[in-house]
């Protein structure tokens, strides 16, 4: 009864924190702007089938991608088995499911073991590629003492869940063996990969394998309670937001720009268009408008500048820095790295989150997003490319940010650098980027040969 009294206290607390942090983070996504989010809903669905699910995007390195699918796989079907975990410490039974499951019970146990094993192996291949092999992109000058500690811990914290699940089963097996009181369960053998382990408890007294069984359960669910309070801290929320941030990404042509619309009105009005059918509402995917007559802040300071969406993104990086690996102002030299910005837009959002808890008005410590977190030489310095977008395996758009606080900079501040001045000032006065008349745009092929004339009658 004590240990009931402990356990369902223990799953409250974490219930409750899991709860409060969840709930956090649900605000700081709403201090965004609305976006509209619509378009195919069939694909919205198996965007986020290929892409959370099926890890389509880890498979463009298919021996990474392998690994990172039985890592993700292995430990969400894994803690299946947390159910009756979680029953059987509420209700102080034990192996609850077996006479219901029969014989699927140890098969379903066996492949439990065989991906926590899978696990284990994945991990420790991990931890070597991040700190012995020391990957670049795991070391980048954004991936700070605390991001390299963080995907560290989780991979330790995974190898230690697996590793009590396994000694678990094997002492719990050499108890069954024995007839020990409250470990009988008729007809159920020893399992694949814990079995091998059971010789090394065959030799343990009986009260020192009922102690060390109830260590390794109690040491495996309250880690996996631990692990979901703690992941809410981590980039490992990618676990879970994956799934909504792959199905509401954008479905417009990847690199198409959105305009604002009360722009977009103003300029069709000067020039004597009718409005477009998104002017009483929105188009698919498009930033908020401010109404027909305020415009608002052209693009974004802070982070309530951006969209939701925007702020969904900067929670569900996964801090990966294949967005970096692939940017090509990063490869050359140049400051920007969109995995910064995601981190950087993540970390503003919980200072902001902070302020709110303590009762502080939001904003109101003087920073912003731009020059506090982010820098405009790391904004200038974006090419508008699209490869970070197009390369992110959850669908995250750092681009979308940076294009953002870019218009901030140019039609907010007038602080675009000159020779963008001059484009703008080309665009306006000749409807190109190029300092010569639209007249003479095609003298450049004034000397070729002429193709004969059609024969066409």
């Amino acid at each position: 009864m004590i240990q009931q009294i402990l356990f369902v206290t223990a799953l409250a607390v974490a219930g409750y924190f899991v709860y409060r942090r969840v709930s956090r983070i649900a605000q700081n996504i709403r201090l965004g702007k609305a976006e509209k989010i619509t378009g195919d809903t069939g694909q919205r669905w198996r965007n986020m089938l290929l892409l959370a699910f099926g890890q389509k995007k880890m498979f463009d390195r298919p021996l990474v991608g392998l690994m990172h699918f039985v890592l993700y796989v292995g430990f969400v079907i894994i803690n299946i088995e947390v159910l009756e975990i979680v029953i059987d410490g509420i209700f102080g039974t034990h192996r609850l499911f077996t006479p219901y499951l029969g014989g699927l019970y140890p098969a379903l146990i066996n492949f439990f073991e065989t991906l926590a094993v899978g696990v284990i192996v994945t991990c420790v291949i991990f931890l070597l590629r991040r700190n012995v092999l020391k990957l670049r992109r795991f070391h980048a000058q954004e991936m700070t003492e605390w991001p390299r500690t963080d995907a560290n811990l989780i991979l330790v914290f995974e190898v230690v869940l697996m590793t009590a699940l396994l000694t678990w089963n094997a002492s719990d097996t050499v108890l069954r063996q024995r007839g020990a009181e409250h470990y009988q369960v008729a007809g159920l053998g020893s399992f694949w990969f814990s079995g091998m382990l059971t010789p090394l408890f065959e030799g343990w007294s009986t009260p020192a394998l009922v102690a060390y069984e109830r260590a390794a359960w109690w040491l495996h669910i309250l880690g996996i309670m631990g692990f979901a309070v703690y992941v809410t801290y981590s980039k490992h929320l990618h676990i879970a937001l994956a799934f909504p941030n792959s199905y509401f990404a954008r479905q417009l042509p990847k690199g198409e720009m959105r305009n604002m619309p009360v722009v977009n009105k103003e300029v069709r009005l000067m020039l004597g268009l009718p409005p477009t059918s998104s002017e009483g509402g929105e188009a698919e995917n498009s930033p908020p408008s401010e109404g027909a007559g305020e415009a608002g802040r052209f693009g974004a300071k802070d982070i309530n500048d951006l969209s939701w969406k925007n702020l969904m993104d900067a929670y569900t990086c996964t801090e990966c820095g294949r967005c970096t690996a692939e940017c090509p102002a990063n490869l050359t030299g140049k400051k920007l790295s969109p995995r910064k910005i995601m981190m950087d837009t993540r970390d503003r959002m919980e200072d902001v989150g902070k302020q709110i808890e303590t009762g502080k008005e939001p904003f109101a410590d003087g920073k912003t997003l731009i020059d506090d977190h982010i820098t405009r030489e790391e904004l200038l310095a974006c090419t508008t490319c699209n490869a970070c977008v197009e390369v992110c395996p959850v669908s995250i758009s750092p681009l979308d940010i940076i294009l953002e606080m870019r218009r901030y900079m140019i039609m907010e501040e007038s602080s675009a650098p000159g020779s963008w001045n001059a484009m703008f000032s080309n665009e306006e006065n000749n409807m190109a980027p190029w300092k010569f008349s639209p007249t003479d745009r095609f003298n450049w092929a004034s000397g070729l040969p002429q193709p004969p004339p059609s024969e066409e009658a």
